[in-house]
């Protein structure tokens, strides 16, 4: 006797995956890392666009030697 619970399947559209996994979305991200003999510097850029709109960050990190 088998009892594991029965599960019933059903097919999802490609527009319908999209609005439940969040939509489309597409990104960018990059970095740059200088050392110095004084000090390392670290500079980091992210954007995002998506269908609900844009996002994009920036960040320069120092660490003195």
């Amino acid at each position: 006797m088998n009892l594991a619970p029965r599960v019933e399947t059903v097919e999802i559209s490609d527009a319908d995956l999209d609005n439940v996994s969040g939509g489309l979305a597409a990104g960018g991200s990059g970095g740059l890392s200088l050392e110095t003999p004084v000090a390392d510097i670290c500079a980091d850029l992210v954007a995002v666009a998506s269908t609900e709109g844009l996002a994009s960050g920036a960040s320069v990190h120092t660490h003195a030697l």
